[in-house]
């Protein structure tokens, strides 16, 4: 029984090192994360209630989740020899187009929750109004675009 669990446990921070890998070494995972962070930080300038936010943990999961599985299949057919060839590229592809569906779909959902003119000025405004909010928005920019496309690792 022991063994079991232990195997259980093993199996959680196996998933942990590939999400982990795959931070270090996919730059379109690092975009959708930081665009996660970004989503969630102007969550707090709405009034959403608890379905609302389900909806955006689920796209935000669903998105990361797509990517993570497409960088997976990338791997997997990397490199096939001549006779697998157009397989390989289909399939890899095939991966892409499903992060652009599951991003799309979470774009549309964000356009839906976040598309609140009076929110939208108002968050403008106060970030105007209040110099440090701007510069603290712009330095999380610098550093974003840093994790994203100057992160060490392969591309």
């Amino acid at each position: 029984m022991k063994s079991e669990l232990r195997k259980f446990i093993r199996g959680f921070r196996y998933a942990g090192q590939g999400i982990a890998a795959a931070l270090q070494q996919e730059r379109n995972l690092r975009f959708h994360v930081c665009a996660a962070a970004y989503v969630l930080a102007f969550s707090r300038f709405y009034h959403f209630t608890a379905v609302e936010y389900a909806l955006l943990a689920v796209c935000i999961a669903g998105v990361i989740s797509l990517e993570l599985v497409n960088s997976a299949i990338e791997r997997a057919v990397d490199r096939p020899d001549a006779a697998h060839w157009a397989a390989a590229g289909a399939a890899k592809d095939m991966a892409a187009g499903a992060v652009l569906a599951g991003s799309l779909g979470a774009v549309a959902v964000g356009l839906l929750l976040f598309g609140n003119p009076s929110v939208v000025r108002q968050i403008v405004q106060l970030h105007l109004a209040q110099p440090w909010r701007m510069a603290v928005l712009l330095a999380s920019l610098a550093a974003a675009y840093g994790f994203v496309f100057r992160w060490p690792g392969k591309q």
